[in-house]
């Protein structure tokens, strides 16, 4: 059956995939959450700066 063959390849391409360390998985994960932080503080700036904007020229304050 094509299903059997599909999950024996399956099996087969499962044992060459090379999985990270712990130690790489945790500085990953520590880049992704810095970039995030770095991201989110970068755009609520440019929200800020923007609302103060319209703030200044549409309202006078």
């Amino acid at each position: 059956m094509k299903l059997f063959k599909f999950f024996g390849s399956v099996k087969k391409e499962m044992k060459l995939v090379v999985w990270p360390t712990f130690k790489e998985n945790k500085r990953d994960t520590w880049t992704v959450i810095a970039t995030s932080l770095i991201y989110a503080a970068f755009l609520a700036l440019i929200d800020w700066g923007m609302l103060s904007l319209l703030q200044h020229f549409l309202m006078g304050k």
